[in-house]
């Protein structure tokens, strides 16, 4: 594979990345919801969410590993300073947010926390899931889109061009 590629591949890796980590979003809560009760529908999130957040994890280590390669091999960290260039700050953010919640959020304290209430609570607790969760797919769908109508210049001024899309 010829030096010039590897732009290419990590582009690969992130695209693939991301859509099995954001993919997962759609399979877990489906899955918990056809339950019969709320302590059921627990369980059963609590199973899928246990054998996906290590994979979750492997994905956003991988997308974010590929896209400071991408955006480094580019020469482009000044471009973080290009207003015009939103979208990059917005799956930056995007992508913050889930390695803060899946690598120190978590494990730490949301898992404990998230199984005392659903003792306590268990269909305010699974409600409260199915919400947040379903806030973090639109979010991060809308950021799909914008990463992708941002990589083919759909919010660019004319003087800006970007190196690594």
């Amino acid at each position: 594979m010829m030096a010039s590629d590897w732009p290419t591949v990590a582009r690969v890796v992130h695209v693939l990345s991301i859509v099995h980590w954001i993919g997962g979003l759609t399979v877990v809560l489906p899955a918990a919801r056809r339950q019969p009760t709320a302590e059921r529908s627990i369980a059963a999130f609590e199973s899928v969410e246990h054998r996906f957040a290590p994979q979750a994890r492997w994905s956003v280590a991988l997308a974010g590993l590929s896209g400071i390669y991408m955006f480094g091999s580019s020469y482009s960290w000044s471009r973080m300073l290009d207003p015009s260039l939103w979208w990059l700050h917005l799956m930056v953010a995007v992508w913050f947010v889930f390695a803060i919640v899946l690598f120190v959020l978590e494990p730490l304290v949301l898992h404990e926390l998230f199984r005392r209430h659903a003792i306590v609570k268990p269909k305010h607790t699974f409600d409260l899931a199915i919400r947040l969760h379903a806030v973090a797919l639109i979010v991060s769908a809308g950021t799909i889109a914008a990463g992708v109508l941002g990589a083919h210049g759909a919010f660019w001024r004319e003087e800006t061009s970007c190196e690594i899309c």
